[in-house]
Order: C-alpha cells, then structure tokens, then sequence
C-alpha cells in the first residue's frame, strides 16, 4: 500500500501540475485548489466541496503536528526525569506558544529556508529511526516479533482499513496547485523535477522507516515508532541517541506545521486585511496577528483535548486526503482534456477515482468505527 499510493499520487500530482499548465497558458492562471475546482467544475464544488476539505485537511495537519511535537517534548523530558509529574497537555501548550511566535512570519516565500531546513531534518530523523529500529531488532531485549493482524476477521478488515487510510493521509499534500503558484516562470517542467525530488525524498524515508520498524516491533509498533524505543519505561538505546532524534521531529514538525497554517492564514486575512495597503502597515500587522494567534491557540486546545494520533489521521485520511488527493486530480484531468472514452488515459483515471472514492466510503465508517470504539477507554486531555 506504501508502493501503490506513491505511485498513484506521484501521477495524480503530476496531473495537477498539467492542469495548471494548460490553463495557465489559456490566461487563467489558478494559484489555489479551489480556484480551479471553481474554474473546472464550477462554483459549488469550490466554494463548498473543495474549499473547506482543503482548510480541513491543513489544518487538521496543524492540530496533528501539535500533537507530536508534545510528544516529542514530554518524550525528552521522561528522558532526564522518568518519574516527572508534568502531563502531556502541558507540553501541547509549550509547543503551540512556540508555533504561535514562528507563525507570525508573513507568507510562504518566508519559509523558504524553512523548507529546505524541514528537508535535511526529515532524511535525518529517517536515518535515526531506521537505525534505532535496526539496532533493537538485532539486540538481546529485541521484542517478539509478531506480524500477524489482532482481532476478529471483522476488526481485521477495518483496521487495515484504518491503515490504509493513514497511508494515505502520509502522502497527502492538499496544496499542490499554492506550491505550484510560488515557481517563478516558466513553470513548464519545473513541477516535474520539484515532484522527482520530493518523491526521492519519500522513497528513501517512509520505506526505510516503515520496513525497518515493522520488521523490529511487528504489530506492536506504536502510533508514533519513537515510542517503542522505550521499554518497560527505560530507554533500549543510548539516552543522546533519543535525544537527538527527537530533537530533530520536534524541529520537523515545528516547520511543517507553519506551512500547513498558511491556507488558513490566507483565508483570515482575505477576510480582515486590507489589499491596498502594505503588509508590515498597522492595519494588517493587527488583524494579521490577531487571526494567526486565534487559529494556533484552537489547533493546540485541540491537540491536547484529544491526543490520539492514529485516530485522528485516519480520519482526515478518509474523509479528507483520499477525495483531495486520489480522487479529484483525476477527474480534474478528465474534465479539463476530455480524453478519448477508448484510450488508457480516461478509463486509467476513471478506475483510480472510483477505486479510491470505494476506499474514502469504507474508510470513514472504518475511521468512525475505531473512533466509537476508543471512545470508551479515551478521556479528554489524557496523558498518553
């Protein structure tokens, strides 16, 4: 399932990126998903189907990336004090006073070295997961290895339901067409090259950590594999290995979550800034932060409301990813094209889009189900 969907989003986003292209070149140039969900398949389907699945999505990325940066902070803090009385919430909250001064920076072209930063971070985070993987896989307190899937034959098939969906929520980016919009032109080609790279990147990191360490924890393997480095509540590798490698998903996500607030920013400061004057002026610094603080406080309120990963990606996998991601660029191209009903192209395209809209149903009843079902053993703002 990691192979299939880096394959079908690597050709749905290389779609996208020809859509763009082809209107862009007709004078239309889109710089936002909605934009050409309006321009392609009209109003509606902007304003009130893709519109809000986008900001959901971001900002759902926003609320996931503050959980896991209070992770990472409370996992550095069992490091040096294993019986400490501090609660998860309480890390949520330092993570999101932090994101809440980062966020204040006025655009996406300010991030730039961000990304390029957030790059270097995730093939070294790989590279210390995978290896902490491998090294406890072939110790003598290696855990038992069990790959079988829990469960009744019902609880089975809705947790690799569940799972799929998380997958797809992993490879999901929901703004293409907003990174597209920042290359200077020509764009011609340049997506392309920018989507080889990104997807190198994928390749030699979810692979590595994701057969790494179910090879090494099986089906015991945790929401977030960093917590399986701890066993019995002692470290099972060097205390400045952890340290480090938490250090750099704290940094990860730090960056990720302020790219993922950026259409979210954007949607505010249509609504309360004002485009004739300067951006650094009074009268938008106000209201600019003002909107930017309101969205990082809700998302971290929420994160440590309800700090279960798994659940949660599942979810706006389902509901949200798989329609952006899989679904749409397909049906996006076809309209857009209008491929011969004889040739590969259109019924290649048609078969994922069904394929995957097959997937989006069963996932959200899958991704519900799971959610009903912790629920009895969930408690708001728990110290998981």
């Amino acid at each position: 399932m990691i192979t299939i969907a880096a394959l079908v989003t690597f050709y749905a986003y290389n779609l996208l990126s020809v859509v763009l292209e082809h209107h862009e070149q007709l004078g239309k140039r889109q710089i936002r998903f909605r934009d050409m969900a309006r321009d392609i398949l009209g109003p509606g389907w902007g304003n009130f189907f893709v519109g809000p699945l986008q900001f959901s999505i971001c900002y759902g990325a926003v609320i996931a990336c503050t959980l896991l940066g209070g992770q990472s902070l409370k996992f550095i803090y069992l490091l040096h004090s294993s019986n400490g009385a501090m609660h998860l919430y309480q890390f949520i909250i330092i993570f999101g006073a932090a994101t809440l001064f980062l966020a204040q920076m006025p655009s996406f072209h300010s991030l730039r070295h961000i990304n390029l930063f957030s790059l270097i971070l995730c093939l070294a985070y790989s590279a210390c997961v995978a290896a902490g993987s491998i090294h406890i896989g072939k110790s003598k307190n290696a855990p038992s290895k069990d790959y079988s899937i829990n469960g009744s034959q019902q609880d089975q098939f809705f947790s690799a339901i569940n799972a799929i969906s998380i997958i797809s929520t992993t490879y999901a980016s929901g703004i293409i067409p907003e990174i597209q919009a920042t290359i200077a032109p020509p764009v011609k080609g340049k997506m392309f090259k920018g989507l080889c790279m990104c997807y190198a990147v994928i390749v030699s990191t979810y692979f590595s950590v994701g057969v790494s360490g179910y090879w090494s924890f099986g089906n015991q393997a945790q929401p977030t594999i960093v917590s399986n480095f701890m066993g019995d509540g002692q470290p099972l590798l060097p205390t400045w290995f952890l340290l480090l490698t938490n250090l750099f998903t704290l940094m990860q996500v730090t960056a990720i979550s302020l790219i993922y607030l950026q259409p979210t920013n954007e949607v505010f400061e249509k609504w309360f800034a004002d485009p004739k004057m300067d951006q650094f002026s009074t009268r938008n610094v106000i209201p600019r932060l003002i909107s930017r603080s309101l969205s990082v406080i809700l998302a971290t309120f929420l994160a440590a409301m309800l700090p279960f990963f798994g659940d949660i990606m599942a979810l706006f996998g389902a509901f949200g990813c798989i329609p952006l991601d899989f679904i749409l660029p397909m049906v996006l191209y076809n309209v857009t094209f209008k491929p011969s009903k004889k040739g590969l192209m259109f019924w290649g395209n048609t078969l994922i889009a069904v394929a995957s809209t097959l997937l989006a149903a069963v996932g959200a009843v899958a991704s519900v189900r799971q959610i009903v079902l912790d629920a009895r053993t969930y408690s708001l703002f728990a110290d998981v």
